[in-house]
């Protein structure tokens, strides 16, 4: 439902509609839309040229829920000490990324890491078990005995955690949500971005055993540089926010899982989606080195724009300072529509 900031919560939608002469609402079989006549147009051009993420060679899971951040999130200095109580510590303290840590084309790690305890440990690989268990108690204390004593004095809270569960299916000392099923989805090459936003904040990674809280999302799976740089792009924002998402907010955006897998993207072909991955791979070497982005970022918007076949009028509701955005490339309306994608790739920005 698009409406403009105009409409008061009480209004009569009936009037509202009739007054700013929208067009009939679109209408499926799980929703309807009210829009203006452009937004809608461009709406359902990006939906008939994508291909919903769900229908994508990729996964997207959210995620550690630890139940209890006290107890398992800590800081560097704490590592240090359980580390220097017991070496074997080392083993199960994991780099972790908050939501707010998550930004575009970029994480900033806070020196924050995880005690990364599954249902079951030590015994977590033994599908026998299947509910609390004493016997992995026991062998937890024994063999990891600085951090079983670090979240023994948390133990009153740990306990009080999901009742129906903690203590039932799992031990007390265990992590609430552990990505049982998908946990070395972290030692993988993952998109990784924060639920709740105010732009479009996904970021790439290839750290190995750096996890996420659950107020954040990771991506596995073929093509993710390229399905990076669209996410991150301004039609995706756009079409995300004003279609798909959860309103919270003015600016807010919430990137929920079964929201993201309805979104459609462009599926390219293999030659196409390198030109967009060129890109982001000089993004990310920019960032990472403190250097501005933004003439390569919005030359991946141009170069979404020219993916979706879009025309001035549709570039333009998107973003709004489009003009400037082709004068610093030395670009207007006229001459963009003449260029092909492999000639935005070539861009520089003045």
């Amino acid at each position: 439902l698009s409406f403009q900031k105009d409409y008061q919560k009480d209004d009569s939608i009936y009037d509202y509609v009739r007054e700013k002469q929208f067009p009939m609402p679109a209408f499926s079989a799980d929703s309807w839309v009210i829009s203006d006549a452009l937004s809608l147009k461009l709406k359902t051009k990006i939906e008939a040229m994508g291909t919903p993420l769900k229908d994508w060679d990729i996964s997207i899971n959210y995620g550690i829920k630890t139940g209890f951040n006290e107890a398992f999130i800590i800081s560097g200095a704490k590592k240090a000490e359980l580390i220097e109580q017991d070496p074997r510590s080392a083993e199960i303290i994991k780099p972790v990324l908050r939501g707010k840590d998550i930004g575009r084309y970029q994480a900033n790690f806070a020196d924050e890491w995880l005690i990364f305890i599954p249902w079951h440990f030590p015994l977590h690989k033994d599908p026998s078990i299947q509910g609390a268990s004493l016997e992995a108690e026991k062998l937890f204390r024994d063999e990891y005995p600085a951090i079983y004593r670090h979240l023994e004095g948390y133990k009153k809270y740990l306990s009080a955690r999901n009742k129906a569960e903690t203590g039932i299916r799992y031990e007390w000392y265990a992590l609430q949500r552990c990505a049982a099923t998908y946990y070395e989805d972290f030692e993988k090459e993952r998109i990784i971005f924060q639920e709740l936003t105010q732009e479009s904040s996904f970021t790439h990674s290839s750290m190995p055993s750096l996890f996420v809280l659950n107020t954040a999302y990771i991506i596995t799976g073929n093509h993710l540089k390229y399905l990076l740089a669209l996410l991150n792009s301004k039609t995706i924002e756009y079409i995300f926010k004003t279609y798909y998402s959860v309103g919270l907010g003015e600016n807010a955006i919430r990137w929920l899982n079964q929201h993201m897998q309805v979104l459609p993207i462009y599926m390219a072909d293999k030659d196409m989606m390198q030109l967009f991955e060129s890109v982001v791979n000089s993004v990310l070497a920019n960032r990472s080195n403190g250097i501005d982005t933004q003439p390569y970022e919005d030359q991946i918007d141009l170069m979404v724009y020219k993916l979706y076949d879009l025309n001035y009028e549709e570039m333009r509701l998107i973003d709004p300072n489009l003009d400037q955005v082709l004068a610093a490339f030395g670009l207007d309306a006229a001459s963009f529509a003449q260029l092909s994608l492999e000639d935005l790739q070539g861009l520089s920005s003045h």
